[in-house]
């Protein structure tokens, strides 16, 4: 097979989300509104968080990082989308890719490892409430997102420079709507199973560690819980089970792609499941959270009533 080195002045073709002929302009316009709804949740819970004295807790600061994280999940592969609808075009510089490579591979593993932390907090929370205050501080809990985002980084910048580097084949069309690793390695002209592995195995420890957290964190919450009683309990009870159906939404749909073989491996799964962690849990994320909160949802109120009232 005919190679050429990659150069960063050359771009690659993205393959159009837009491909259902008449329905392309009802998809489009679906796709924006639960962006803006997505985006506009977050960017509300977050703003709430820092508006309220009530809600500068640990949890809930790790809970403003996790919308950070949402919003700009959504913000780096979804603003391209209308981008090529509207332009007909679909390529996408190389640098580009590259930048979007990198930040979606750090956006999901912070948001791994900071799911990780907040089952960590729901667990000090119920079950050692009185040292609360002495290990989660706010020196600790800063230093926990910092971890988050700094290794989350330095980890996805090497395999994001490493791949960059390879040489790809004459064709430069990524079978997917946004660039991501798995729909850029067929288009390299050399082995890359071991690279594969690589990336395969840090995602899957990145993962499974926080992950395994949960279940031996919450089976004894709970038992805690239930000993217990009053307005205390029951604020608890609600702040963990959202964080929990949170976590399960996040791990199913990221490590369901780690579990089909290699040669069962589908492109249009990837894409479906894309878009529910783009989009869909973005946008359900922030209605989870504040409904089930009632402090979150007494705030709101204020807010809506002095909204009213200008």
């Amino acid at each position: 097979m005919k190679t050429r080195n990659q150069s960063s002045g050359t771009d690659f073709m993205l393959f159009s989300f837009f491909q259902c002929g008449r329905m392309n302009a009802f998809i489009f316009a679906t796709i924006a509104i639960l962006f803006l709804v997505a985006v506009l949740g977050n960017v509300i819970l977050a703003h709430l968080i820092s508006l309220d004295g009530r809600l500068h807790t640990p949890m809930h600061f790790l809970l403003s990082q996790l919308s950070l994280i949402d919003m700009m999940y959504s913000s780096t592969t979804v603003l391209k989308m209308p981008t090529n609808f509207l332009t007909n075009t679909k390529p996408i510089a190389f640098w580009g890719c590259e930048i979007q490579i990198f930040v979606f591979l750090s956006l999901g593993r912070s948001e791994a490892i900071l799911l990780g932390f907040m089952s960590y907090d729901c667990y000090i929370a119920v079950c050692h409430p009185l040292h609360y205050q002495v290990l989660m501080s706010k020196k600790i809990c800063c230093s926990l997102v910092i971890c988050a985002w700094s290794s989350s980084a330095v980890n996805s910048l090497i395999y994001t420079l490493y791949v960059f580097q390879l040489p790809f084949c004459g064709s430069r069309v990524i079978n997917n709507f946004f660039c991501k690793v798995s729909s850029l390695l067929p288009l390299v002209c050399q082995d890359t199973s071991q690279y594969e592995y690589g990336i395969l195995l840090s995602g899957l420890i990145i993962l499974l560690l926080p992950m395994l957290g949960s279940p031996l964190t919450y089976p004894r919450a709970g038992t805690v819980l239930q000993m217990g009683s009053g307005t205390g309990q029951s604020k608890l009870f609600c702040t963990c089970s959202s964080h929990l159906i949170v976590a399960s939404l996040f791990y199913v749909t990221t490590l369901s792609p780690y579990m089909w073989p290699h040669s069962l491996h589908d492109p249009a799964h990837d894409k479906v499941v894309a878009v529910f962690y783009i989009i869909v849990k973005p946008l359900v994320n922030p209605f989870i959270y504040s409904l089930r909160n009632k402090e979150v949802l007494v705030v709101l109120r204020r807010l809506l009533d002095l909204w009213t009232l200008v």
